[in-house]
């Protein structure tokens, strides 16, 4: 008897350390440069409200990252996010540092990238997301794609299907309505 492949909500309830990589996925790709050379970028709040939901949940989350940045370090401290790993040339060895780092096996651990570069890492992970815009090489190789595009939202959405598969976000989403009428 064959055995079913899981689901992709399968596959997100066993994910205990979600990654991210960033230029495409927590941000929209683009890169601003100042006068000076220095790299702007932007980020979506409600992405950062998702990563933190995570790790309420008891959700590590981590970055992995081929470029180096001090916004990306700022935005990292600023949301709690203790696994940062960036100017990666080789992800599939920072993501070896990061399983040892934290003891979680890669079965149980999520991947959201974007491009070519993700791949290595996304394919040795439980399970798999990509925005909306990736790369159709990344989708096609992904358990699951986001409605929204990289930096619009597109966290988000992986985030809340976590909670959602993990049967965590309808008593988040209670405890945050109690919390407003209080």
């Amino acid at each position: 008897m064959a055995v079913s492949a899981l689901t992709a909500t399968e596959r997100a309830s066993r994910v205990r350390l979600m990654i991210f990589d960033v230029d495409g996925v927590l941000t929209d790709g683009s890169l601003m440069f100042t006068a000076n050379g220095d790299t702007m970028k932007s980020f979506n709040s409600m992405d950062g409200h998702g990563l933190k939901l995570l790790q309420r949940a008891g959700i590590e989350t981590a970055i992995i990252t081929g470029r180096r940045s001090g916004i990306v370090a700022s935005r990292a401290e600023e949301l709690k996010i203790t696994h940062v790993h960036q100017g990666i040339e080789d992800k599939l060895t920072a993501f070896a540092r990061l399983l040892k780092e934290t003891g979680i096996p890669p079965e149980d651990c999520g991947y959201m990238g974007d491009d070519w570069p993700d791949l290595a890492v996304m394919l040795r992970c439980g399970f798999v997301a990509a925005p909306a815009n990736a790369h159709p090489e990344v989708i096609a190789r992904a358990h699951w794609v986001s409605e929204a595009r990289g930096g619009h939202g597109a966290v988000r959405e992986v985030c809340d299907a976590l909670l959602r598969a993990q049967h965590r976000y309808e008593a988040m989403l209670a405890a945050a309505c109690g919390a407003a009428h209080e």
